[in-house]
């Protein structure tokens, strides 16, 4: 399904994720997100990853849903939803302030499903990123 995400959103190359790395992440000694797996009569056909932020603003941790996928012959189903809506409940149980994600700027599906449960775009926020090379140089100063 990570696989197919990352087909998704045109960033194939960027998937690096193996197999070792995800059960050392999320199985290991300490995790460092979670996830739920969407089924459809017994067949994983979706999942969210999701893990802990903190907020200096509101005081209280939060929740950054990393990754939200549905296979594509599961939408429409509802499985998405189901899947936002357990993250959302988790987040409130937890009593987190927040619970926040991402979307790519062209993908219109997802921006009217956000929108229609209620989320709302953070428009005056930019993302950044520093990787690979770039962050090993900055490690070193």
């Amino acid at each position: 399904m990570i696989r197919a995400l990352a087909e998704y959103e045109k960033l194939t190359d960027h998937a690096q994720a193996t197999e070792a790395l995800l059960h050392e992440h999320l199985f290991g000694a300490r995790p460092a997100a979670e996830a739920l797996i969407g089924l459809i009569d017994g067949k994983p056909l979706g999942f969210a990853l999701f893990f802990t932020t903190f907020s200096t603003f509101v005081g209280k941790p939060g929740v950054w849903l990393e990754d939200l996928f549905v296979a594509p012959e599961a939408r429409g189903q509802g499985l998405g939803k189901m899947l936002l809506l357990t993250v959302a409940g988790i987040t409130h149980a937890r009593g987190c302030g927040r619970l926040e994600w991402s979307v790519l700027d062209w993908n219109k599906p997802s921006i009217d499903f956000y929108t229609r449960l209620g989320a709302v775009p953070m428009n005056d926020w930019t993302t950044y990123r520093v990787a690979g090379e770039t962050l090993a140089q900055l490690a070193e100063l």
